[in-house]
């Protein structure tokens, strides 16, 4: 399928304003540039209730927000810890807001949206300390959020993806906690490698191969090898006994082959798998509601898929 005409309206806009690129950039430049991106493709969303709540974490407390659908029943229900993209350098709980507030309603769970240290103030493997340590947090204390610890998954987007993917790996080796479910949109999953995709839409498809090795850069010792799975989960040498897994990728995204791997990867390890790559949209499709009319129905969907898998 051809690129979808507003997804190439979105890209032309972006790249006019050089908003989407690290590439000349300082990193207060980048943090800005996916501000306005997100205040300007994110469509507002009313839910039941916003919380804003506090973790403890190993480098200190960790902001967090909680999303409740409305009507919400009483007593616990399905839970999602969600880790905002950005490339682990940007993003923030602002701006995922609406993306948690649609998940939480569509997936009629509560959503615990998680900030984590960022890149080059703190470099790896602070996301990660700060990702595995919120999660097992959140699954020990569920009953205090109004989540059912048995029936919460993990889940982000892009590099949130990848927190998400490393915080299931993480839990399988410690034996606990157990999580329900893995949710991955868009997620990078490879540094090690360059795939097709990746040299396909390297440049000129919203996300840059330029902008993710900035990144990469920011967020890395340069001793760091890029085939670790703390890195890299792809490269994790054993998948069994993982979480089942969503992942949705784009057909225009430099890290779509990446997720397809990933989920013959849990496949082929007889981890159950759903794997939907979304005809003719680009990287972060599902946060540009306010742009993108597929973007809502697709976030919808995701959603309803994610509530199906934790009832």
């Amino acid at each position: 399928m051809p690129l979808d005409p507003r997804a190439k309206r979105i890209i032309d806009m972006m790249s006019a304003g050089a908003a989407a690129t690290a590439a000349s950039t300082g990193i207060e430049a980048r943090r800005e540039g996916f501000r306005k991106l997100m205040r300007m493709a994110a469509a507002p969303v009313i839910i039941g209730s916003v919380e804003e709540r506090s973790l403890p974490g190993p480098g200190g407390v960790l902001p967090a927000r909680l999303y409740s659908p409305d009507k919400a029943p009483t007593g616990l229900l399905p839970g999602l810890v969600f880790f905002h993209g950005g490339g682990l350098v940007a993003g923030s709980l602002d701006t995922h807001d609406a993306m948690c507030r649609t998940l939480a309603a569509a997936a009629a769970c509560r959503v615990v949206s998680v900030s984590y240290r960022l890149a080059p103030e703190s470099r790896f493997p602070a996301a990660i300390e700060d990702a595995c340590a919120a999660s097992a947090w959140i699954a020990a204390h569920g009953a205090a959020f109004g989540i059912d610890p048995e029936r919460l998954a993990v889940g982000g987007d892009s590099a949130g993806g990848t927190l998400a993917a490393v915080v299931c790996q993480w839990a399988r080796g410690s034996r606990t906690p157990r999580f329900a479910a893995q949710l991955l949109l868009c997620p990078v999953l490879d540094f090690a490698a360059t795939s097709a995709s990746r040299s396909a839409f390297s440049r000129g498809y919203l996300l840059d191969e330029t902008t993710m090795q900035r990144d990469l850069t920011h967020y890395l010792h340069g001793e760091t090898a890029l085939d670790d799975p703390r890195i890299s989960p792809l490269r994790v040498a054993d998948a069994s006994g993982l979480p089942c897994a969503l992942i949705h990728t784009a057909e225009f995204d430099p890290l779509r082959d990446e997720g397809l791997a990933y989920a013959e990867l849990l496949a082929s390890a007889d981890v159950q798998v759903r794997h939907t790559c979304h005809a003719g949209m680009i990287h972060h499709f599902y946060g540009m509601t306010a742009i993108l009319p597929e973007a809502q129905a697709a976030l919808e969907r995701i959603g309803a898929e994610l509530r199906t898998t934790l009832e």
